[in-house]
């Protein structure tokens, strides 16, 4: 797969931002939004890339526990709210799955990390927090998962752009991991940048999973943003048995099962990466596992760190932080977003917190989004965007990634379905390559125009997609040609690079 690089330059005349989506072609002419709004362009789709998206299987050297008692595993690295704190994740001891599990007791073991700017010189020691969580199932025949012991333990004073080394574990019990590193992000201003910032959705664990990761390592990016669904551990039931399509396969389960095992496997698989570059995780509904007494996005809210309270937020679902010069928000599209929910007040709070003379770019994700032209999740967000687009647009958002869409589609500028030069650009990046395969029908195409019916997400709370009243699709549901809010759009498989330039 060959890079493409699409060239988004906004209302600041001083910043250039790109975004390179690793896919199928390549163009010459590297287009700004400053020559925008572009004709609708839709790249043939290359039959060749339908094959089936297989997973690794817990066989994969890359996905086997190679830790020994409790030695540190999965580590990983998260931002906190400004460049001067972050946070280091990790598992230690074995999860257990099956009919009489035990689950280990986080007392046992300590979390610590020792860091410092050399790495002969560990100087700084702090420690953190630990917890369990168990996948429950009250039905016979169903196994039970109780996880590792996570750890979680935030760095604080640290100075901006600068490379840390670090080692976590338990030293009482002369369990310390390797020595790993990574770099915090520039202070906070108009002139300041991660270099790049690597942007993917619907990641998975196949083998097309590992080439996007390979693609994305080799940008070398500064942070990695996951657009939810990550792991896709519910396309199992738990004695470990899969499906691209649960739903098709498994019609008769008595509750939608999940094969936990699959987070420990991604965890495994991903920390070369996320040990040195931050990861921020935002909820897929393939992160929702509902378990025993209703509980949901279990594994979700315990595996990674979060910068909720340090952002003001008292839900791991939304969140926000700065990198640099750049303000980002982390929106919830499976828990309340209406005008009257703690989620929409706080979202009111951060944006008017945001000072644009210091972050100047302001870019908010969530998984779905509002503005596709795909068959696949065709205006299955719309209340959300009935309930909030006014908010984001009257702030001056620039720019939204989702994902959910297994295809890549790049908006023009648009507000309310209107091409608007003070809208943002909407980017579809949820072409990860999981195992349920690209979306490659439009809406807009003879015969795949959804039934209006068909379109809520049980999950996303209602229903809001009727036929327009307005513009040139009134008394339509879908457009009969490619929108004209619709920029580009491609089904590949590829991931994204964010690139703000002086």
């Amino acid at each position: 797969m060959a890079p493409t690089l699409f060239t988004l330059q906004f209302r600041y005349a001083f910043l250039l931002l790109l975004l390179n989506l690793l896919a199928g072609s390549a163009l010459c002419h590297i287009p700004s939004t400053l020559e925008g709004p572009f004709d609708p362009v839709t790249v043939p789709f290359d039959a060749a890339l339908r094959g089936v998206a297989v997973d690794l299987p817990a066989t994969d050297p890359r996905v086997r526990r190679r830790a020994e008692g409790f030695e540190p595993e999965q580590i990983s690295v998260s931002l906190s709210t400004t460049h001067d704190s972050v946070w280091i994740s990790w598992i230690t001891g074995e999860f257990q799955i099956g009919f009489d599990i035990k689950p280990l007791d986080p007392e046992t073991v300590s979390s610590v990390v020792q860091y410092g700017t050399s790495r002969f010189g560990l100087v700084h020691e702090v420690s953190g927090q630990s917890l369990i969580y168990n996948q429950l199932y009250p039905f016979e025949g169903l196994e039970n998962y109780t996880s590792g012991i996570i750890h979680h333990v935030r760095l604080t004073g640290l100075e901006p752009s600068t490379l840390y080394y670090y080692q976590c574990g338990d030293p009482s019990l002369q369990a310390m991991s390797d020595i790993y590193y990574f770099r915090t992000m520039p202070i906070s201003g108009p002139k300041s940048y991660p270099g790049k910032v690597a942007v993917v959705g619907d990641l998975g664990l196949t083998y097309n999973t590992t080439t996007t990761i390979d693609h994305l390592t080799s940008n070398e990016p500064d942070l990695l943003l996951l657009i939810g669904d990550v792991t896709y551990a519910n396309l199992y039931l738990t004695n470990g048995t899969g499906s691209d399509c649960y739903s098709c396969s498994f019609p008769q389960t008595p509750i939608h099962e999940t094969y936990q095992p699959r987070w420990d496997y991604w965890g495994r698989f991903m920390e070369n990466l996320v040990s040195k570059v931050p990861i921020m995780v935002v909820e897929g509904n393939h992160e929702i596992e509902m378990q025993v007494e209703n509980r949901a996005f279990v594994a979700y809210s315990s595996r990674f760190a979060f910068p909720s309270e340090e952002s003001g937020s008292s839900s791991t679902f939304y969140y926000s932080f700065n990198a640099g010069g750049i303000h980002f928000i982390m929106l919830g599209a499976y828990i309340n977003y209406d005008k009257t929910a703690e989620q929409y007040n706080w979202l009111e709070r951060d944006l008017a917190s945001v000072d644009r003379s210091i972050t100047p770019w302001l870019v908010a994700t969530w998984h779905p989004p509002w503005y596709s032209s795909y068959e696949a999740h065709y205006r299955e967000a719309e209340c959300m965007r009935v309930e909030m687009e006014d908010l984001l647009y009257s702030y001056g958002v620039d720019i939204v990634f989702n994902g959910h869409v297994h295809a890549y589609e790049r908006s023009n500028r648009v507000y309310n379905y209107n091409l608007d030069p003070c809208g943002p650009v909407y980017i579809t990046v949820g072409d990860g390559g999981n195992r349920e395969k690209m979306a490659i029908n439009f809406a807009d195409e003879p015969g795949h125009c959804p039934d209006p019916l068909s379109t809520p997400d049980p999950y996303m709370g209602g229903f809001c997609a009727t036929n327009f009243t307005f513009g040139p699709k009134m008394s339509k549901f879908c457009w009969d040609h490619q929108p004209e809010y619709s920029a580009f759009r491609e089904s590949s498989f590829g991931h994204g690079i964010l690139e703000v330039k002086k």
